[in-house]
């Protein structure tokens, strides 16, 4: 007589201390050390770990990185920066894809647009092709946890075609560029940061916004 065994699912789940996330069914939790509690983080944030100071469970304290300051405030913005920075890797994913896997198949055959030469026609056009983009997903999935940014959108002095843009929170930025002269891949990221200090001396000034799906348009309030 073959007898069925119960599962026993009463165990709670466990809980990255970086991510929030609850582990899944036989992933392998790390333990780490921070303000002396065991904490357990998933295989995906250990580096942010590290990062933070936290020592991993049975290391040589010797060999682990040092803190750069007090614990402070630190678990929440690590937890935050883990946030935005998870949601900046799936609309940036395009950059993996081989560059033939991303072009067109008759490349040769795609329209061909003239650039603007009027400075507020540059900018309306390339608010128009970042909101076609996928990164507006990275503005919005921030914004859900840092609240509204402030945006800049410039046309480039130095270069007719190209146009610049700023998403900046208090606790992150990120700088885009946007090649009118290139429109099936306008958009690239150029960087991206967790100090407005960061963006240089001179700060770009706020004359647009973004609305809840992440879309840009020219506007201060």
């Amino acid at each position: 007589m073959v007898t069925s065994r119960q599962l026993d699912t009463s165990q709670a789940p466990l809980m990255c201390a970086v991510c929030g996330r609850s582990l899944l069914r036989g992933e392998h939790a790390n333990v780490f050390i921070a303000g002396g509690a065991r904490r357990n983080v998933c295989e995906l944030c250990t580096t942010r770990a590290a990062h933070e100071g936290w020592i991993r469970d049975g290391a040589d304290a010797a060999l682990a990185p040092r803190p750069r300051g007090g614990e402070r405030a630190r678990s929440l913005v690590g937890r935050l920066r883990s946030r935005f920075e998870t949601v900046a890797q799936v609309p940036e994913r395009d950059d993996e894809i081989p560059e033939p896997a991303r072009r067109p198949a008759a490349a040769e055959a795609r329209e061909i647009h003239a650039v603007p030469t009027n400075a507020e026609l540059k900018v309306s056009r390339a608010l128009e092709l970042f909101n076609k983009s996928e990164h507006t997903k990275t503005v919005s999935g921030v914004a859900r946890s840092l609240g509204a940014p402030e945006v800049s959108v410039q046309a480039r002095a130095d270069d007719g075609a190209l146009v610049e843009i700023v998403v900046a929170w208090e606790l992150c930025w990120y700088r885009y560029e946007v090649d009118l002269a290139d429109e099936p891949h306008a958009v690239r990221l150029l960087g991206q940061g967790y100090e407005l200090s960061e963006l240089g001396e001179d700060l770009p000034v706020a004359n647009a916004v973004a609305d809840g799906r992440g879309a840009l348009a020219l506007g201060t309030g």
